[in-house]
């Protein structure tokens, strides 16, 4: 029993010491990286910030009906990356067609885009019963991995 109480110490110190981020207070965020964050997104609601042990500015929001977003920061206010929940139809045609050729089986459940600095990639998660794959692509289609 004593070592499951030491076990347990341990793993909640440690969790304690790499939680990936804080919950922040939106007057909490730099001025630079809220303009930055303004400027790159201006219709944003449902904002949320978060600091990352590394502090890099982690913001959750939504854009339009329930498009979901987030976005990293530095402390500078330069845009690490952002990621666009997407639909579907928002797909590109040939990633469809990639799951559609080499997965017949699999459905499309999530897919995003990812934006790093001048390169997007779409990220998506199929399924098929209890089996599931994520799958990147580049912006032409072509799959990462």
């Amino acid at each position: 029993m004593k070592r499951l109480g030491i076990s347990f110490l341990l793993v909640f110190f440690v969790g304690t010491l790499y939680g990936t981020a804080q919950d922040l207070n939106p007057k909490e965020v730099p001025s630079v990286v809220v303009n930055t964050f303004k400027k790159e997104f201006p219709k944003a609601s449902d904002v949320e910030w978060e600091l990352t042990t590394n502090d890099v500015y982690e913001v959750e929001f939504e854009i339009g009906y329930f498009t979901e977003y987030e976005a990293w920061f530095d402390a500078n206010g330069k845009m690490i990356k952002y990621t666009e929940e997407l639909s579907k139809s928002d797909l590109p045609k040939i990633v469809k067609e990639y799951v559609k050729t080499n997965h017949a089986s699999y459905h499309i459940d999530d897919a995003e885009k990812i934006v790093e600095g001048n390169t997007t990639h779409f990220k998506i998660e199929i399924e098929d019963g209890p089996n599931e794959q994520h799958l990147l692509f580049d912006e032409k289609g072509k799959i990462k991995k």
